[in-house]
């Protein structure tokens, strides 16, 4: 029999052809059809069901050493001339076996029989959650992955509640460096592999491996070398234990603590999908969101560890206002004014907009806009380019290129050099930086302080604003709201983690109301309307909505330029 249409392997995210062949499996007493390769706890999850593991994962190989999924195997009974003994439903009757199976390594066969929860599977389980806890430190309350171990979980659900081990426990090492961002302790480590096995199948990176014998197995480094690699730290959300963890998490906020809210990493064009840890205004962590069209499971460590800069104590909080050469702190409401008014003595000609690919489509919308409106005639973003590597590193090192050229804001850097020249020659005489410090792009401080106006948007301190005449303070990433297009086309959904600090602003907002006292555009409430607006407007948006992006993204038709 096969199957009717396309289907994709949840577990293994391989899409299975339309004639794989269906087999018939005694799924726990009941007769059931799955797919032939799926090994027993693929089984066990089609039918929305659980078989504990620890080895096992979807992503890796075969291993088959932890034994928490055992379960109960039998086959169909044969008569004297082999053939199904059946019973009064006609189905064949299962002979099972004596000694049970390990659920991650065994393939469903036709006519197999499977037991998740019969009294010997179930004695198994505890068995086996006796022996892993044996020389486990049992310190819960001060361990690192409390909340989120699985052996906690798992002992708690299929453990027997007591302890017969009397001995002394072995002593293993603790809190022993592995890489520059990564700490095992090996007291806790129940040698499931996983980490090793990514290490040597998804990197091609064979630095760790096991070490001594029996009970004094540990995991390490092999003689000579360091897990040093970019992605080593996608083996900490690997562990199911509390073995390997985070230098820059570890023992800083309890996972429990933390909201946890989907967004999309921004230090590249890759936008590997994230779920952003963050409690009262900080973000503690970001860990990799599973989106297959994007980055599957993993993420790099740079994007990773790139959060910092967002609880600095420089960010700006406050909109500033030159008054007699220096900046003084003002209301927005006031600064929007000023600015607005300054802005309108120049002409198009005279002004020039440094954007930004680390902008959403919605901000580069409105920048758009009021480029159009105030008739600027010279603007572009600056172009990021960074040592990209095979798996999810992206050269580009902006999130939202695709995005800004869209959007008719980028000129790919090629008119940085005019704008150059531009106040060189005094032509150019007011210049709006959005997110960006115009130094980067080839202005020198001297250059700058010829220009009579210069309104900057941004986070912290920097040449810019610190030459500035009118400084908006703006939000991070996680701080706000809006859709970027990452080097595959694919359009993706930020959302807002927490607010932005003090009285800074999400940049959309900020751009629609300098908008509205530069050119006395408005109408724009929501980020929804925004992107409605947008959609309407950019064909290749067309029919979209922020909802309709969803947490996975939608792939877009563009055309090259």
């Amino acid at each position: 029999m096969s199957m009717s249409k396309t289907s994709i392997n949840p577990f293994n995210h391989d899409v299975m052809p339309d004639n794989t062949p269906l087999v018939n499996v005694n799924y726990n007493g009941k007769w059931i059809q799955v797919p032939k390769g799926l090994n027993v706890v693929e089984v066990t999850q089609s039918q929305g069901e659980f078989l504990p593991h620890y080895c096992y994962h979807e992503k890796l190989s075969i291993s088959g050493n932890c034994r928490m999924c055992l379960f109960e195997m039998g086959m169909p009974k044969m008569d004297a001339s082999r053939q199904p003994v059946l019973d009064a439903n006609g189905k064949p009757e299962i002979a099972w076996m004596p000694r049970p199976q390990i659920g991650c390594a065994t393939n469903v066969t036709e006519g197999m029989g499977i037991r998740t929860n019969s009294p010997l599977a179930v004695d198994c389980r505890k068995g086996v959650m006796e022996f892993l806890l044996i020389n486990h430190p049992l310190d819960c309350p001060i361990c690192d992955q409390a909340g989120e171990c699985k052996l906690q979980e798992y002992a708690s659900e299929y453990g027997s509640g007591e302890s017969r081990f009397v001995e002394d426990k072995i002593k293993k090492p603790k809190h022993f460096d592995l890489g520059k961002n990564i700490v095992i302790d090996d007291e806790r480590c129940i040698l499931c592999t996983r980490c090793i096995r990514f290490a040597r199948e998804v990197l091609d990176d064979d630095v760790l491996g096991i070490v001594n014998r029996g009970g004094n197995n540990t995991v390490t480094c092999h003689p000579g070398k360091h897990f040093d690699n970019e992605y080593s730290l996608n083996t900490v959300d690997l562990c199911p234990v509390g073995a390997l963890t985070s230098k820059d998490f570890r023992f800083k906020m309890r996972v429990w603590f933390l909201k946890e809210t989907k967004s999309i990493c921004t230090s590249c064009g890759t936008g590997c999908n994230v779920t952003i840890g963050s409690r009262e205004q900080t973000v503690y962590r970001l860990t990799p969101r599973h989106n297959e069209e994007v980055n599957s499971q993993w993420m790099c460590d740079t994007g990773r560890l790139n959060i910092h800069y967002l609880s600095g104590e420089d960010r700006f909080t406050r909109p500033l206002s030159r008054v007699k050469g220096e900046l003084y702190e003002t209301s927005w409401e006031d600064v929007l004014r000023q600015a607005g008014s300054r802005l309108k003595t120049f002409s198009g000609k005279q002004i020039s907009l440094l954007a930004s690919g680390r902008m959403t489509n919605e901000e580069l919308f409105l920048t758009k806009t009021l480029i159009d409106e105030l008739q600027v005639s010279l603007y572009d973003i600056l172009p990021r380019q960074g040592q990209g590597d095979k798996f999810l590193r992206s050269a580009d090192l902006n999130p939202n290129s695709i995005g800004a050229s869209l959007l008719g804001v980028s000129n790919d850097g090629k008119n940085l050099q005019a704008i150059k020249s531009g106040i060189q020659s005094g032509d150019i005489r007011a210049l709006l930086v959005l997110q960006e410090d115009a130094t980067e792009a080839g202005l020198s401080v001297e250059e700058l302080s010829k220009l009579e106006l210069i309104i900057y948007v941004g986070l912290a301190p920097n040449a810019t604003a610190k030459a500035a005449h009118f400084v908006l303070p703006s939000a991070g990433f996680t701080e706000k709201h809006g859709s970027m297009i990452n080097v595959k086309g694919r359009v993706q959904r930020l959302n807002q983690a927490h607010l932005p600090p003090g009285r800074a602003m999400d940049d959309w907002e900020i751009l629609r109301d300098l908008r509205s006292a530069t050119t006395g555009g408005n109408g724009i409430h929501t980020i929804e309307d925004l992107f409605r607006s947008m959609s309407a407007k950019v064909p290749a948006l067309a029919g979209l909505t922020l909802n309709k992006i969803g947490d996975h993204g939608v792939q877009l038709s563009l055309t090259a330029k």
